[in-house]
């Protein structure tokens, strides 16, 4: 039987060249969505110049890099697929590793800041497990920024001129199978619900969600998300958390 896991490694590491290929102008620095919301002008990691950071489903790096350029402490990037982690650049104070997020190969509170733009969380099922890990690694109060499809996003099929709701907002599991049934691919829906009592459960703060509205002057379409889309409904959610301190992790 092949999990999640192994699914998602085996899609990934085969479609690393199309997707950089599609994707280039999105991938060319640290953003945090498709409505191309810039770490350089929002900050919500805050000042890591001298902090440990950990970017979680890394895939290339381009986040990662972006950090290590503008002049981050550290900067670790791990991602479950080793065809999207050879794209990345080699740059100074930027570690990669493959790794999957339920199990973080670092010891106990080795990082200040963990963040993840649109990786790993939304293709693992048990998201308590994934957050709990991501909280061991972090310090008492470290911070913890993500990104994901945003809850509403969900009810709307993938084509980007689509504007009809026709998939269940409780349907949480996305699975694409083989002629034989074997998982090729998996993705998993969370409520907004669900997002908030996961990060409870697994020792977060949460500070705040951030709704990006969709640039005027954004004009490409990328993948299920469009200007036409962006201007009705939001595409993305950003979460902004912090390890609560008096939650020890296990």
């Amino acid at each position: 039987m092949v999990s999640p896991s192994a699914a998602n490694r085996a899609h990934w590491d085969a479609d690393a060249a199309r997707y950089h290929a599609d994707h280039a102008a999105y991938l060319d620095g640290f953003h945090w969505s498709p409505e191309m919301l810039a770490e350089k002008d929002v900050r919500l990691l805050g000042d890591v110049s001298r902090a440990r950071v950990l970017e979680i489903g890394c895939g290339s790096a381009p986040c990662a890099a972006w950090l290590a350029a503008d002049g981050v402490g550290l900067v670790a990037g791990v991602d479950i697929s080793r065809g999207m982690l050879a794209r990345a650049p080699r740059v100074d104070r930027l570690a990669l590793a493959q790794a999957d997020v339920l199990a973080l190969p670092f010891r106990n509170a080795a990082f200040d800041v963990a963040f993840s733009a649109f990786g790993a969380l939304p293709f693992v099922r048990d998201i308590e497990a994934a957050l709990a890990e991501i909280r061991r690694v972090l310090v008492p109060g470290g911070r913890f920024v993500f990104s994901v499809n945003h809850p509403m996003r969900w009810v709307f099929p993938d084509d980007p001129q689509a504007f009809t709701a026709c998939i269940p907002y409780f349907e949480r599991e996305y699975e694409e199978r083989a002629v034989d049934g074997t998982l090729t691919y998996a993705e998993y829906h969370r409520t907004f619900g669900d997002y908030v009592r996961a990060l409870r459960a697994t020792g977060f703060e949460l500070h705040d969600v951030i709704e990006p509205e969709w640039p005027t002057e954004l004009t490409e379409t990328w993948g299920q998300w469009s200007p036409e889309r962006g201007r009705i409904f939001p595409g993305t959610a950003i979460f902004v958390c912090a390890a609560d301190p008096a939650a020890a992790p296990n």
